[in-house]
């Protein structure tokens, strides 16, 4: 295995030569491509002052820039902080400045948003994807200078590779730091389960700085797959792109693809170049996947991951049996348990619900500089706390039920949000369902259920209703419908929980 992210570009152009990794809005680049603008942009950074060691954050849209950039921040020994781009200014700032960047890489549209970074932060240099202004220097003019790096940073697979700052339920952001030997190896594992080689084309619209596609990006350049990146998620361009690319891969999260089950488009699709999908970043409802299955004619291959784990911790290998509405079984060199929610030492029995945990050389070094939260999601003997409430069967596969903060009780029953979106989903009026937690002066929370209808469909809050209560039990159904255009999701797609109360009252 490669000891550290900066060697990657290099490995990919002695072995994969002028084959094409990265295709991004026409623009095809070739590994040794890559490898050169990755050579030359390290060189840039250098001479701007960048040396090992410094944090340097990357605050981009996708595109080939973004990609360009993080291998060569990786290229000199300098520390990747590569951030969300719905991040506001004043989070910006917060991140900047807890991380200790002084550089700051961001795409054109980015710039306004930078407009005061200088006067709150230590930032000493922006570098923008557009053109140069003012303090700015442009990316494209620090290649034209075509310079070359002199001497290989001193790195191991154990240092600091990635500071990446979760998107924090509440208060501040926390940034899990990474090791070169985690992020390498997990995107080492995922594409040998998932058998992702040279004869692979994948299409994906994954944000860059998502975990998820951080893992596409180092598996393209361990294995040669061919990466079709899409700046944001379109439905027809994401159809045209399987079809003209002829991709045999699919990676997506669930709302990506109840969108594209719900186009009416779908029906014209060319999607026989398809081999198989994936689908992360949440938990998706198997009345869904079966659609999915039905529809694109392949298998969908479930994965979980989350930031502080570099990636994946569990997914299933492409040649084993895949069983819907499980998440897999943990990665090599990992493991996985199902622990106590009060007693994280006590390992819960087979089928029985309590927190999942991850252990193994993928897991965060830590928060940056935040020993608390630290010691509150790592345990001194290594287990990493996950947040999310699951079970295992005998087989060791793990069923996600829901996140543990997002579980409702009312009149002292547990109720799962997860477990109501799987039933609502099989409706066959329903696109997407989300379900959040109201208070109630009776029952202390209920849940409300947010509702998408397909196209073209008409239905009732009693209809709905009644619906659930063919296949759950009385306290799990939901109390209140409402019928909605959209729901709030981040940037990667996921379903916001917490933010469904704001659609209460809108039509």
């Amino acid at each position: 295995m490669l000891s550290h992210l900066g060697l990657l570009s290099e490995h990919a152009a002695k072995k994969f030569c002028d084959k094409e990794a990265l295709i991004f809005e026409d623009q095809s680049f070739s590994f040794r491509k890559l490898h050169d603008l990755v050579e030359n942009f390290g060189a840039g950074l250098i001479s701007l002052g960048v040396k090992e060691k410094d944090v340097v954050t990357l605050y981009a849209s996708n595109s080939w820039e973004w990609i360009v950039s993080y291998f060569a921040i990786a290229r000199v020994g300098a520390v990747i902080n590569p951030v969300n781009t719905m991040l506001t200014s004043s989070e910006i700032i917060y991140v900047v400045n807890d991380c200790g960047a002084k550089t700051i890489i961001c795409s054109e549209d980015k710039i306004q948003a930078l407009e005061d970074i200088r006067k709150h932060t230590q930032i000493r240099n922006i570098i923008s994807f557009g053109g140069k202004n003012d303090g700015i220097d442009s990316f494209r003019s620090i290649l034209a200078r075509n310079l070359s790096i002199e001497k290989e940073p001193n790195v191991s697979p154990g240092d600091l590779s990635t500071i990446a700052y979760t998107s924090g339920t509440t208060g501040h952001p926390k940034g899990a730091m990474q090791s070169h030997e985690a992020v390498i190896l997990n995107g080492s594992m995922m594409s040998q389960l998932h058998m992702r080689g040279a004869d692979d084309s994948v299409v994906s619209a994954l944000p860059c700085p998502h975990v998820y596609a951080n893992v596409l990006m180092t598996g393209m350049m361990m294995f040669g797959t061919k990466l079709i990146l899409h700046k944001t998620f379109d439905v027809d361009e994401v159809f045209a792109s399987i079809k003209s690319y002829k991709a045999t891969i699919f990676d997506g999260v669930p709302t990506m693809y109840m969108f594209m089950l719900n186009s009416p488009n779908i029906k014209n699709a060319d999607l026989s170049s398809l081999k198989r999908c994936y689908v992360g970043g949440q938990t998706m409802p198997v009345a869904t996947m079966t659609a999915v299955e039905k529809e694109f004619k392949v298998p969908l291959i479930e994965l979980w991951g989350m930031t502080e784990i570099a990636g994946l911790g569990a997914t299933f290998p492409l040649l084993g049996p895949n069983k819907h509405g499980s998440i897999g079984c943990a990665i090599p060199y990992c493991n996985l348990k199902i622990a106590d929610v009060d007693d994280c030492s006590k390992e819960m029995d087979m089928g029985e619900v309590g927190e999942l945990m991850v252990k193994g050389p993928i897991t965060m070094m830590g928060y940056f500089g935040d020993e608390e939260k630290t010691r509150e999601t790592l345990e001194p003997d290594g287990w990493l706390h996950s947040g999310d409430l699951a079970k295992m069967d005998q087989d060791g596969c793990v069923y996600i039920v829901d996140r543990k903060k997002d579980m409702i009780i009312t009149g002292g029953y547990n109720v799962y949000p997860a477990e109501i979106e799987r039933v609502l989903a099989a409706n066959p009026k329903v696109a997407l369902a989300a379900v959040g937690k109201q208070s109630d002066e009776l029952k202390g929370e209920i849940a409300k259920a947010y509702i998408v209808l397909k196209e073209g469909e008409q239905a009732s809050e009693e209809e709905m209703i009644a619906f659930c209560r063919e296949q759950l039990a009385a306290y799990k159904c939901p109390r209140k419908i409402q019928f909605v255009m959209d729901v709030p999701k981040t940037s990667t797609g996921k379903i916001m929980r917490r933010e469904l109360s704001t659609l209460d009252g809108l039509s």
